[in-house]
């Protein structure tokens, strides 16, 4: 993969939390992108029910869906170890060729490996924000709308779409084998 197949992405967390992630594309249609990260960076790892869903030495294999009000991220330890599916609830995306823009809408769906039930994440910091008018009215409103969309959806085992099942760090680590000219496992 060449430095084309990499995409910026800028990532507001209102009030004024702006991050870029750099990511390699994976698979590019129309009506997904995937992307992996390098091994993250994390400052502590992130927690669901004082369990460790991902951490620092860990990559993501993420699912951004243009138009779509969310994305899903794959999971996992550093040593490779799948811990579930992340909902990510946003606005959706403005892809301008490598260069995209999306906003955090605080809520998250988190489904554990396992067969673990899903769960709603950061209702909290959703109530916060509405409160202190980061977000208003209309958008909180379609963001937990999305949120419990997707969460009716895992509750009866629809979701994550199939494509997230299909494209296991596993697999793409096998292409970036293949893609160096090692002997793939």
């Amino acid at each position: 993969m060449s430095a084309s197949d990499r995409v910026r992405i800028h990532y507001r967390r209102l009030p004024d939390g702006d991050q870029i992630f750099d990511q390699r594309v994976v698979l590019e249609r129309a009506d997904v992108i995937v992307t992996v990260t390098d091994p993250l960076h994390l400052s502590k790892p992130l927690r669901a029910e004082g369990r460790v869903m991902l951490e620092s030495g860990a990559r993501a294999v993420w699912f951004t869906f243009p138009r779509a009000w969310h994305d899903v991220g794959r999971f996992h330890l550093a040593d490779g170890t799948f811990t579930g599916y992340y909902g990510n609830v946003l606005t959706p995306p403005v892809i301008e060729g490598r260069e995209w823009r999306t906003t955090d809408l605080f809520l998250d769906v988190w489904v554990p490996a396992g067969g673990v039930a899903p769960t709603l994440l950061d209702e909290d910091e959703m109530d916060a924000a509405l409160a202190s008018g980061h977000i208003d009215a209309a958008t909180a409103a379609t963001a937990r709308a999305e949120a419990e969309r997707l969460l009716g959806l895992a509750r009866r085992g629809a979701w994550p779409p199939e494509v997230a099942r299909e494209w296991t760090l596993e697999r793409i680590e096998r292409i970036e084998r293949i893609e160096r000219g090692a002997t793939p496992l």
